[in-house]
């Protein structure tokens, strides 16, 4: 069969070139961005004359009539048509015959599959936007009932200092903030219009790329057509906020997995997000944050392999960009799974304070509440932190936690220690005060920040 770009060539392409060169197993993705595209083009083209408004109308309806098709499972996807453009057009062709050969004047390839896929991500965009923003307010959801629970902070995996579970929560809210904010400018600045670039310099008919600009709902056309029809940078960003993100969500799994563990017990998972054992009938496995685990490294692979393949392209279009479908929508569908199963496995979990508030009685946690205090008294901090080591020696020999010395006992240490001396986990939490400290007015401010966020980015 002829290609509809087989004029000088006088044989067909072999079969395994076909299989080789094709992408239209998966780009057929994109069908609904193709449609559009060309809808919007020929009506441009009409409007400037270069082809009749009836024909332009014929164009429509026998694309409209292909988009139906597609979406009933009733269009043929043969792998002889390389891709999802050529497929429609020669659909089209058979529609509703010779006009349908000029829907391709003034356009190519090239600047189709820009216009597609550049669509297509920038939607996607939106919509991690939006999953990340329900994900944001899971954690905000779960802070707010967990302002007085109490948690060991760690540092080096090592307990620290006492902080809220609501503040823990907030850090994450935070991380996810950022991959809102990442996603959204990566909307803005990549929404430019490559409709009208055709192969790479532009095209000698008197087109009008803001009236496509317009009707695809594109802010503004690109500068230079050169550099438009071989930009994947617009890929490689989705990619890489996928990878930040996936890396959060990672984070977070990675604490899940911890905390459900038998030696930690600081939740339990619903039972609807977790998996048993073939042989072991005790077991419930946190097998979700393991998942999210796994397919964060999956995501960064899809980062590198696109990086890769445009590190050394020419201008303007190579065939190897091909490339750049699969691994984003790869990663796009693993990542978004992923934070709709997170969001539900936070939402579903249960909070075991007993057993987060028992381990802040392990590791002395107020030590550094001590070293404070002395440094108030006017003892000099690396004074004060030898006189707090000595404490700990203390509490450690008789087999208990800093906090549970009485003021006695610390007052053996060193006589500057009076009774206004208060070692409580609640205390030392309350006492960090400083912006973006643990104190509850302050994690009730970042509360109310992200709750203004949720409502203000609606």
């Amino acid at each position: 069969m002829m290609k509809l770009w087989g004029g000088r060539f006088r044989k067909a392409t072999s079969k395994i070139l076909d299989e080789f060169n094709a992408s239209i197993p998966f780009d057929k993705e994109l069908y609904i961005e193709d449609i559009e595209g060309s809808i919007a083009h020929s009506k441009m083209l009409a409007k400037q004359g270069i082809i009749t408004q009836d024909e332009a109308e014929k164009i429509k309806e026998g694309l409209l009539q292909i988009k139906k098709e597609i979406e009933n499972d009733e269009f043929i996807f043969d792998i002889a048509d390389e891709d999802i453009h050529m497929a429609i057009e020669k659909r089209l062709i058979e529609i509703i015959g010779d006009t349908g050969k000029k829907l391709h004047t003034a356009r190519s390839r090239n600047d189709q599959v820009a216009v597609d896929f550049r669509r297509w991500v920038l939607k996607r965009n939106k919509e991690f936007a939006k999953k990340i923003k329900e994900l944001i307010e899971v954690f905000v959801n779960i802070a707010k009932d967990h302002t007085d629970t109490i948690l060991p902070g760690m540092t080096h995996l090592q307990h620290a200092q006492p902080i809220s579970f609501a503040y823990h929560m907030l850090a994450y809210a935070s991380m996810f903030k950022r991959d809102y904010d990442r996603f959204i400018e990566s909307y803005k600045r990549n929404n430019i219009n490559p409709l009208g670039c055709a192969a790479l310099a532009g095209t000698p008919h008197p087109i009008d790329r803001n009236e496509t600009t317009k009707a695809l709902g594109f802010d503004k056309p690109s500068i230079n057509c050169l550099d438009t029809v071989s930009d994947r940078d617009f890929a490689l960003e989705i990619l890489f906020n996928i990878s930040m993100l996936m890396m959060h969500a990672s984070r977070i799994s990675e604490e899940l997995i911890i905390w459900s563990t038998s030696e930690f017990g600081f939740i339990t998972l619903s039972d609807e997000y977790s998996t048993g054992s073939s042989i072991m009938p005790q077991k419930k496995n946190p097998d979700v944050p393991e998942l999210i685990r796994g397919k964060t490294g999956r995501s960064y692979g899809n980062l590198i392999a696109l990086l890769t393949v445009m590190k050394g392209l020419p201008l303007a279009y190579n065939k190897d960009t091909q490339e750049d479908k699969e691994p984003v929508f790869d990663s796009v569908k693993n990542a978004l799974i992923s934070i709709e199963i997170l969001k539900e496995t936070l939402k579903t979990m249960t909070v075991n304070k007993e057993n987060m508030y028992k381990a802040c009685k392990k590791g002395h946690l107020t030590a550094t509440d001590l070293a404070d205090y002395l440094v108030k008294k006017g003892i000099p901090f690396r004074e004060a932190h030898h006189i707090t080591g000595r404490a700990v020696a203390l509490a450690e020999s008789k087999g208990i936690d800093l906090s549970d010395l009485s003021l006695d006992e610390l007052k053996s240490i060193d006589d500057r220690i009076e009774n206004d001396l208060d070692l409580s986990l609640e205390n030392s939490m309350k006492s960090r005060k400083s912006l973006g400290g643990s104190a509850p007015e302050r994690v009730k401010e970042q509360i109310e920040y992200f709750e203004k966020f949720l409502k203000e980015s609606e």
